[in-house]
């Protein structure tokens, strides 16, 4: 077998009682790293060190993972403008902290019989919803209701702009303090 040394050098091919003698006095362990190879690798190493490490990484990479979370608004067609501006107001909200939205229109009875009023309403709440999104599943029939999944915008920036506060004195702030 090749034999790797627990420095990282390359020993070269010893026979396997030759391998396990030169671990067990760096008391470390005798490790296969590459079994398909001709001849196989080892490696001298403390694999109870290395298991932990590899742990370590693995927590550390599920860490650094953005874990996207879907949330729902739910209509009906006979909405109103007014309360589903609420609606619209909690999904751009949802979509500035990074979260996918579903826009669902459930149907109840004979709506279903007029698909083309609930494409209306999703198709306007996309048009609203367009400076920080993208429909990343577009409208669909899907049982009793018609869906689309709405994404966050990649590179839009976010009108934030309104809530500033100038440094400069306004022009009533200005005269009054004149007088």
């Amino acid at each position: 077998m090749r034999l790797i040394a627990a420095n990282g050098e390359n020993v070269g091919i010893v026979p396997i009682r030759e391998a396990l003698r030169m671990a067990r006095e760096a008391e470390l362990d005798l490790v296969e790293v590459a079994p398909n190879s001709n001849p196989p690798v080892c490696r001298i190493m403390d694999f109870g060190k290395f298991l932990y490490e590899r742990e370590k990484k693995e927590r550390e990479a599920r860490k650094a993972q953005t874990k996207i979370e879907v949330k729902e608004i739910r209509l009906r067609p006979k909405t109103t403008d007014h309360h589903r501006d609420f609606k619209v107001d909690d999904a751009r909200r949802w979509l500035e902290h990074n979260m996918k939205v579903r826009v669902t229109i459930r149907f109840r009875g004979r709506e279903i019989s007029y698909p083309e009023l609930a494409l209306e309403d999703l198709k306007e709440i996309a048009q609203i919803l367009s400076d920080i999104s993208v429909i990343e599943q577009p409208p669909a029939i899907e049982g009793r209701g018609m869906s689309m999944v709405l994404a966050p915008a990649r590179g839009k920036k976010k009108p934030k702009e309104a809530h500033k506060v100038s440094a400069e004195p306004s022009l009533e702030q200005s005269e009054s303090t004149r007088e």
